[in-house]
């Protein structure tokens, strides 16, 4: 067996360079795959960063063996999303098939270049956990651009240029930034940009290059162009056009426009005849769309080039797993028998997630600054003060979630210098797992995206088991053995050159210096090392989160509703400015606490030197000053309830400003009903409030922080009890506004002086046996209704009943029915059954508290009489109320109509789900807001999924990052159960709650035994409901 690191001539084999286990398509802890037997070969590699390696593989060895190398020469973990492309002997671009033989596919070895690039292009750059591979995909993004592959407007390109000259020479200087761009063209037209350039990297200063790379990425995956590749076709009237293939399916370009796409849930089956191509979709009743769609390609061999890669993109993005190989014909084959080789994307994510790597530390060779192998992608603006500061913040800083992938390669330095610099680096770091030596640039960057600041550790990992990895007889004869190269900069050691006398590529791992060894089982014990364990911390956490999703509320009304304003004309200019300008002094407030907190929270973790003096591990201080600065935008926050008024008032007469509220809250970024995003601000001082009393509650009074804490409270408090009435009356508004948009059949519902009490699915008695409405109970009035009448599902008013002279009492053993109870009023008795005995228990004590508030007021409207029915009905004659079952017929077929957005509100979840739920509840969901990232999975699942998540409403709210402007799903509580996993279900491990309807189970994890206990009470709070009495405690005085 001929191993790469056995041959001193192999590229992938540097100076010290470490035993590499990140093989991509190789198991944790296996070695590159066996070399067949037979003459070696030469072949040539083009890396992303233009250098060139020589590979020696056997003459019968398959694509998959050179691969590996290529893989294992970089230190690359999650190698997948990479291929080898060449041009074969028809002139072609194609990829290297990783199952066959190579000779079978290049005739000349020695004549081809293969280049290394990114062969899969993920939606969302957060889904690539490594610094490497992110570094790799920036650079491929600079070669798209470079070659007029990725084109974008003058702006976008302008800001992509400034990140990555930014990630090359660091941070602004004017002249030097000049003579860059004048020695390097990063996009054809540059010169007519280079001023918009400058001023963007002017904007950059204290951004790392890890940061630059992220940012780069998240700015090149939103464009049109971003990882698609042209070829050349043409349609059935001979129209040219180009088709690419993406992680969602196939797509139509006509120059660099995308004019048709076509979803993989759309394909039936992709095929080629000769030079056709053909796509045939799934039958659609709703699109006129013909079944089969057929492009004309330039030969039989471009046909099939394509078909491939479109084979493995869906096969990498849809597929769970690789698929299996088809069982050989016996007599002839049919069709091709190619497949994707590899791991699927889910695969890839899981394994390196479940998988603890070593964090290699590797060589930008553009760039100009000392860049070490940090993590994190976003501002990290400390600079570096000496090696003792570094070491003390790598001491504390690293990941705290569950799957933190620490390194696991081991090795041992032969140097005795190198031994003694090691040793002297451990002592240092007095047990630290995670040490560099790059003394001039010690920023850490502890994560690879925002997502997954809490989980990834960086550096170098301390390691104790012996055994030489590097035989290079180069190791003790270098005449720069006096010196390293780590992470680019020259220390007490230096790597030599290669055995070819060329410089080593500088995506090579330099050399390691490891002295200790982590095992799996002590995964919690380091990170409970690694990162702040102190209670404080975790509320102080919980701050940031909310503080990120509520600054996004905020951004619904200041971006996203007044960019619909302005484009339709719709809104008075009275109402806009008074909308506007008092909410956009509120955004920017919180946004510069925001970053307050966000720098806080980093000294806190260790990212700075601050720590060590331990000044900056406390929040109340923050908090002290900025609920102050609060208290001077008091005047706004009143003006928010005003607003909200007017906006009603204006809707009512204006029809064209209704349907341009209607039409937004349709938009993906307004994910509740616009009006609770008018409340946000409100609600955001009751959170202040909830967190500042678990602070003061968590510290004794000697602590440092309690003083402050305490202030803060007191002024909070304040706040929030000068602005209650406001709110209460404000909530109770907004949610007789939703109300109306779900009812039919009633024109003023938010009635002065009406208040909502309770929703929710009650079956009513009727001639014709039990029937599912929906019930409505309010101060003056309870009404009850029928679903399905219109297309968008809203609910058909059949009957109201007065509370003033109404009697209420149990029926069960009179009807026979159980869980019933009988309403009698002044005109009208009705008989109801409920779902349970405790919705009966709330139901019962909220209509008797209502009627008694009734009874004390001046008795019924006018309305509500007229609007009641002419006499009293028994039970036996109800199917004269003006419903019947084709009222619930209709109710059901209306399904197949229901439109996204009526369908999913709280109303129908209560229908769907027989529940209900009060006012109490709205607004202990609105006020019990929290956000954070967990990891979900599902019950027949594997892995884990992380994700950002956001409770509010009664719902979670899933997205990829916190970034992202709307949920990517929800998930409505109501009627949910939340448990703890028992042993028999297997899941091993910590801080695991359970969410279960009926058949549906979803497991989420949290970080720390603080998050998961706020988990369980925020979520138990949307799925246990209360009723009013039970849960007056909760405000006082009670408003009803």
């Amino acid at each position: 067996m001929v191993e790469p690191e056995e041959r001193p001539s192999v590229a992938g084999q540097r100076l010290g360079a470490p035993e590499s286990l990140g093989i991509s398509t190789l198991e944790p802890g296996q070695r590159p795959p066996t070399m067949p037997p037979g003459r070696q070969i030469s072949i040539r590699v083009q890396m992303l960063d233009d250098t060139q390696e020589v590979f020696e593989v056997s003459q019968r060895a398959p694509g998959k063996a050179l691969f590996d190398l290529v893989c294992s020469h970089l230190n690359l973990v999650e190698g997948d999303y990479f291929g080898l492309e060449f041009q074969d002997q028809r002139k072609m671009i194609v990829w290297l098939d990783l199952l066959k033989p190579i000779l079978k596919q290049i005739r000349r070895p020695k004549n081809i270049i293969l280049r290394f690039v990114v062969k899969f292009f993920p939606p969302d750059h957060t889904q690539l956990l490594e610094e490497l591979t992110r570094y790799l995909f920036a650079l491929q993004i600079k070669h798209d651009l470079a070659c007029g592959r990725l084109t974008c407007n003058e702006s976008s390109a302008a800001l992509l240029v400034a990140h990555i000259v930014q990630s090359e020479i660091g941070d602004f200087d004017e002249v030097q930034c000049k003579q860059h761009l004048l020695n390097n063209k990063y996009i054809p037209e540059q010169d007519t940009l280079m001023d918009k350039i400058i001023g963007y990297h002017r904007k950059h200063v204290g951004q790392t290059p890890a940061e630059s790379d992220y940012q780069l990425l998240e700015i090149a995956r939103r464009l049109e162009m971003y990882g698609v590749r042209l070829h050349p076709a043409k349609d059935r009237e001979g129209t040219r056009l180009s088709l690419a293939v993406a992680h969602s399916g196939v797509l139509v370009f006509q120059g660099h426009t995308k004019i048709n796409a076509f979803n993989w849930s759309k394909v039936r089956k992709l095929s080629f005849k000769r030079k056709r191509f053909l796509i045939k979709l799934r039958p659609d009743l709703n699109s006129n769309c013909q079944d089969t769609l057929e492009f004309m390609m330039g030969s039989r061999d471009c046909c099939k080039v394509f078909w491939k890669i479109c084979v493995e993109y869906h096969a990498f993005f849809r597929l769970f797993e690789e698929p299996k190989p088809k069982p050989k014909p016996v007599l002839f084959t049919r069709g091709s028998s190619f497949r994707f080789s590899g791991r699927t994307q889910r695969q890839v994510i899981d394994y390196v997630k479940d998988t603890e790597f070593k964090k290699v530390p590797f060589e930008r060779k553009h760039s100009k600054i000392q860049s070490n192998s940090n993590l994190s992608p976003f501002p990290s603006r400390q600079s570096a003060e000496g090696q003792g500061e570094m070491l003390q913040r790598n001491a504390s800083a690293s990941g705290h979630q569950a799957d933190s992938p620490l390194g696991r390669t081991q090795v041992t330095v032969e140097n005795p210098a190198l031994q003694r610099y090691t040793g002297s680096l451990n002592s240092q770091t007095n047990g630290c797992r995670n040490g560099t030596s790059d003394e001039a640039d010690a920023r850490l960057k502890p994560s690879p995206s925002k997502q997954q600041a809490e989980h990834l550790s960086t550096g170098l990992a301390s390691h104790s088991a012996k055994g030489p990895v590097s035989r290079s007889p180069q190791h003790s004869e270098s005449p720069s053995a006096g010196q390293m190269m780590v992470n680019g900069q020259k220390q007490s050691l230096s790597v030599g050159q290669s055995p070819d006398g060329r410089q080593p590529s500088p995506l090579t791992s330099p050399l390691l210096y490891d002295a200790g060894f982590i095992r799996a089982d002590d995964e919690d014990e380091v990170r409970r090392k690694r990162f702040p364990t102190d209670k404080a911390y975790f509320i102080a956490k919980e701050l940031l989160t909310t503080e990120r999703t509520y600054l996004k509320d905020l951004e619904v009304i200041t971006v996203s509703f007044q960019k619909a304003v302005l484009k339709d004309e719709a809104m008075p200019d009275s109402l806009r400015n008074l909308i506007f300008a008092n909410f956009e002094p509120v955004y920017k407030f919180h946004e510069t606490f925001l970053k307050d907190v966000e720098q806080r929270l980093a000294q806190w973790e260790g990212r700075s030197n601050a720590h060590i003096k331990g000044d900056y591990q406390r929040v109340g201080d923050v908090m002290l000053k900025n609920i102050q600065g609060l208290k001077l935008l008091s005047s706004h926050l009143q003006k928010h309830s005003e607003s909200l008024l007017e906006l009603e008032q204006s809707c009512r007469s204006s029809r064209r400003l209704e349907v341009l509220c209607r039409d937004f809250e349709l938009q993906k970024v307004c994910y509740l009903p616009l009006n609770i995003f008018f409340l946000r601000p409100l609600h955001r001082l009751l959170h202040y409030k909830q967190i500042l009393e678990r602070l003061c509650k968590h510290y004794p009074p000697t602590h440092d922080d309690f003083r402050d804490s305490r202030a803060a409270l007191a002024d909070v408090s304040e706040l929030v009890l000068q602005l209650h009435t406001t709110l209460m009356k404000m909530e109770n508004f907004q949610k007789l506004l939703e109300l109306k948009k779900d009812l039919v059949g009633i024109d003023s519902l938010a009635a002065p002086g009406r208040e909502f009490i309770r929703l929710g699915c009650l079956s009513k008695l009727s001639g014709k046996g039990l029937q599912q409405r929906m019930f409505f109970l309010f101060s003056d009035v309870v009404m009850y209704t029928s679903r399905g009448l219109t297309a968008s599902n809203q609910f058909k008013v059949h009957g109201q009943l007065p509370l003033y002279g109404m009697t209420i009492r149990e029926s069960e053993d009179e009807w026979g029915v159980p869980y019933s109870f009988t309403l009698f009023g002044q005109r009208q008795s009705v008989v109801v059954a409920a779902s349970s005995a405790s919705e009966m228990e709330k139901w019962i004590e909220d209509i008797r508290m209502a009627i008694e508030l009734a009874d004390k007021s001046n008795g019924p409207t006018t309305e509500i009489l007229s609007s009641s029915f002419s006499d009293s009905k028994s039970p036996e004659d109800c199917s004269a109320d003006q419903e019947s079952e084709d009222d619930l017929s209709s109710s059901r077929s209306s399904l197949e109509r229901q439109t996204p957005h009526r369908g999913n509100t709280t109303v129908h979840v209560c229908w769907h789900r027989s529940t209900s739920v009060s006012m109490v509840d709205f607004s202990v969901a609105l006020e019990n807001q929290l956000s954070g990232n967990l990891l979900r999975k599902f019950k027949n699942s594997n892995g884990w999924q992380k994700l950002w998540v956001v409770f509010t409403n009664f719902s979670l709210f899933f997205y990829k990052t916190h970034q992202d402007e709307y949920p990517l799903a929800s998930l409505p509580l109501l009627g949910y159960s939340i448990t703890i996993p028992s042993e028999s279900e297997n899941i091993h491990k910590d801080y695991v709650f359970k969410l279960h309807f009926k058949s549906h189970v979803y497991y989420f994890r949290s970080e720390s035994e603080y998050t998961f206990e706020r988990w369980m009470e925020v979520i138990r709070s949307a799925t246990c409901s209360s009723s009013v009495l039970r849960s007056s405690s909760r405000k006082d005085p009670l408003v009803y």
